[in-house]
């Protein structure tokens, strides 16, 4: 699909209703059926955007999904629905009342700012990009909201406005990119552009270095469904008065329930006690374990493990799931293997940190049968391979 017009018009309208719930292994048979009464070009790309609009539900929830126009690398990069209404959210509270969206994609985050009353300037230097932002602000009832922009990013001027919103392509033609400087535009750009403005927020890949965060600028990783999403560097939002080291933070969602960092030393390491905790990603990724281990009045099984460890039952945590540990184990294939059989384990999940075994290739290995639950835990205890055998924590 090079030209979204089409799709536009009655005709791939009504092709786009009728192909709302098609079923993707029937599609040649379908194809064939809608040739014989519309035009070939127009039934392929009709059935291009079913296929998108079904990947996208996931995303924008089937309501906004089925209503919206995507590309294939707009699926893929655009920002989970939950967690640009967030952000939006974020920029209300600040009393933002205009956002240069810079790199908007199809447009999930400026209809997020939108619906939050926030007036956009959505920019995208791709022409099919750039339009189907435009259609996704009409069909969603913004067009009086956002106004979409085709131009090269770093040429727009975005004085006019409360605040910029960066995101950055992360993809190239070999796939993820990893460096931000390579980046289009890169950070350095977008870190420049938001330093023009009282606020800004640049959404960047989870794995960042922490020392690529200016100093004038917090960091934010946001977790949805227990899925690491992004980062976000926020330039302007930062309370007053705020608590030294409050600069970096971990946001869980649906919630949101926020932690933020308070500058506390790693947490000691102690053995295994009856009680093992993982912290959501985000709260990792922010480098946050040591505030959760103080929460839980916990120590880490490793210096190098994201793993806390108790011999009480702490309250519980939104920032970390707990579980009951009944085997503190060396790593030891045959011998695991045994002992599930013996307890009749057929239910088996798998988590790993700090170790090279792929879940996928224990389960072939230990092939569990039975009629019980239970949960294992491949990683290092001071040091040592090892096998911790549990269940979640009731």
């Amino acid at each position: 699909m090079n030209d979204l017009s089409p799709l536009l018009t009655d005709e791939g309208q009504a092709l786009l209703a009728a192909l709302r719930d098609f079923d993707p292994a029937r599609e040649l048979a379908i194809a064939t059926r809608l040739r014989r009464e519309h035009p070939a070009e127009l039934v392929s790309a009709a059935l291009g955007q079913a296929r998108l609009r079904q990947r996208a539900a996931a995303k924008f929830g089937a309501e906004d999904a089925y209503r919206m126009y995507f590309t294939p690398n707009g699926v893929e990069q655009a920002t989970r629905a939950p967690v640009a209404a967030y952000r939006a959210g974020r920029f209300a509270a600040l009393g933002v009342g205009s956002v240069a969206d810079l790199c908007c994609g199809v447009g999930g985050d400026a209809v997020a700012l939108a619906r939050a009353g926030i007036r956009v300037l959505a920019v995208d230097r791709d022409p099919l990009t750039a339009s189907v932002a435009r259609a996704n602000a009409a069909a969603l009832g913004l067009a009086e909201l956002i106004e979409v922009r085709l131009a090269d990013v770093t040429e727009v001027d975005a004085s006019a406005y409360d605040a910029v919103f960066v995101d950055p392509a992360r993809r190239g033609g070999r796939g993820r990119v990893f460096d931000p400087e390579a980046y289009s535009p890169p950070l350095s750009w977008a870190i420049g552009a938001a330093r023009s403005r009282p606020y800004a927020a640049l959404k960047i890949a989870p794995g960042v270095p922490h020392e690529l965060v200016p100093e004038d600028f917090d960091a934010e990783w946001i977790s949805d469904g227990g899925d690491v999403k992004e980062a976000v560097l926020w330039r302007g939002a930062r309370a007053a008065g705020a608590a030294a080291g409050s600069g970096v933070t971990a946001t869980l969602l649906p919630g949101p329930r926020s932690l933020t960092g308070r500058g506390l030393p790693n947490p000691p390491v102690r053995p295994v006690g009856r009680y093992l905790y993982e912290p959501d990603g985000a709260v990792v990724r922010a480098h946050l374990v040591a505030e959760v281990a103080e929460e839980l009045n916990g120590g880490l099984i490793d210096e190098t493990i994201a793993y806390i460890t108790s011999d009480e039952r702490r309250p519980d945590t939104p920032f970390a799931t707990a579980y009951e540990i009944t085997d503190v184990l060396p790593f030891h294939l045959k011998r695991l293997k045994a002992l599930l059989r013996e307890r009749g384990v057929g239910s088996l999940t798998v988590k790993k940190r700090g170790s090279a075994v792929e879940p996928e290739e224990l389960r072939r290995k230990v092939k569990p049968q039975g009629p019980n639950a239970a949960t294992v835990f491949l990683t290092r205890v001071a040091g040592a391979p090892s096998m911790l055998i549990g269940h979640p924590a009731g």
